[in-house]
């Protein structure tokens, strides 16, 4: 049944649903703020009896891995995270598809709604890279129909409900520079998934035509009927970050939330050129993503690697590696600004000069 909205977030097809989410939610919490500290610090400290240089900060991946392993704690919280990512997914999905019939037509009624706001080509050829079951969502974000929806309530948990009603994404695009002539007529959102950025965007920049762009079909027309039912005008188009279908010069501000650790490395500089190329002069281009460039402590490389290979992010530890500040100046773009933001996430702004 439709239970309606808790404010922009959608409730569950079930009472029990919601409370299963809830249950898991609270796993993730414990595994992240309440255990991974200790994780951490006997990650560092089994790297330091093993002699591994900088107590694993500086050892090779597979040795750091190895030895932290080894040790009950780590691979305690290891199971814990990647079971309570199964489970997350697992309950609301079966749900969903028990009325796939009926969300089916509500996507339909949307695209009916408002017609000229969703942007997709039947023959669209979806890259092998991005098909994907990235955080283990089931059929990735691709091959279902319902992705859109799972994805949000999946991601509730995930965002370990400090996000139910898109705090997040609001913040995030709270930190978007804009021009300094401050004009602002187009806005993109590349990967936009869900496109809650995408309507932050335009709450924040109301003036303006905005637009939201993501690979996956099933995003996008979830989006746009979250969009459509919130009632905020906004474009929503499947193409590629790589190949945008815009015209030169078209954007006075673009922003890329968590994209780039969710590339394959060889597409991060075919992207940036892309996002110039789109962007007018004296445009920004605001980035929200992973720390990248640095070194990090044994317990934080063993998470990032233990999102790699058994969370299906394979394509984060090349971005964290990179120096993406250069890779942005490489393309003719000028730094605004680069610091962390209150997550782990950092903020990066540039322009294109005039």
């Amino acid at each position: 049944m439709d239970r309606g909205m808790d404010g922009v977030l959608p409730r569950t097809p079930t009472l029990a649903d919601e409370s299963y989410l809830d249950f898991y939610e609270g796993v993730r919490n414990l595994a992240i703020r309440e255990f991974f500290p200790h994780v951490a610090a006997r990650a560092e400290q089994v790297a330091d009896d093993a002699g591994l240089e900088g107590r694993g900060s500086r050892a090779p991946i597979e040795q750091l891995v190895r030895v932290a392993d080894a040790d009950p704690l780590v691979a305690m919280w290891k199971r814990i995270m990647r079971s309570q990512q199964h489970a997350s997914w697992r309950r609301v999905r079966e749900s969903l598809y028990a009325e796939a019939a009926r969300h089916e037509s509500e996507l339909n009624a949307a695209e009916r709604r408002r017609p000229g706001r969703l942007h997709y080509d039947p023959t669209f050829q979806v890259p092998d890279y991005a098909a994907l079951d990235i955080h283990l969502q089931p059929g990735g974000y691709l091959r279902e129909p319902l992705a859109g929806r799972l994805f949000h309530h999946g991601t509730k948990v995930f965002y370990q409900g400090e996000n139910d009603q898109d705090e997040l994404h609001q913040q995030v695009v709270s930190f978007v520079r804009p021009p300094a002539d401050g004009r602002v007529a187009r806005v993109l959102d590349v990967g936009c998934s869900i496109g809650q950025c995408t309507t932050a965007l335009k709450q924040r920049f109301p003036q303006a035509e905005v637009h939201g762009l993501d690979v996956a079909l099933p995003l996008v027309r979830y989006a746009h009927k979250r969009a459509t039912d919130l009632d905020i005008d906004v474009h929503f188009h499947q193409g590629l970050a790589e190949s945008l279908p815009f015209p030169s010069g078209h954007f006075d501000v673009v922003l890329a939330y968590i994209l780039f650790h969710e590339v394959p490395e060889h597409l991060f500089a075919p992207i940036v050129a892309e996002i110039t190329r789109v962007l007018r002069p004296g445009g920004t281009f605001s980035i929200v993503d992973a720390p990248n460039g640095t070194e990090f402590p044994a317990g934080n490389r063993i998470w990032m690697q233990f999102d790699a290979r058994w969370n299906c992010e394979p394509y984060a530890p090349a971005f964290v590696a990179s120096d993406f500040p250069r890779l942005l100046e490489s393309q003719g773009l000028t730094l605004l600004a680069r610091e962390q933001t209150p997550t782990f996430l950092w903020f990066t702004a540039c322009e294109k000069p005039l």
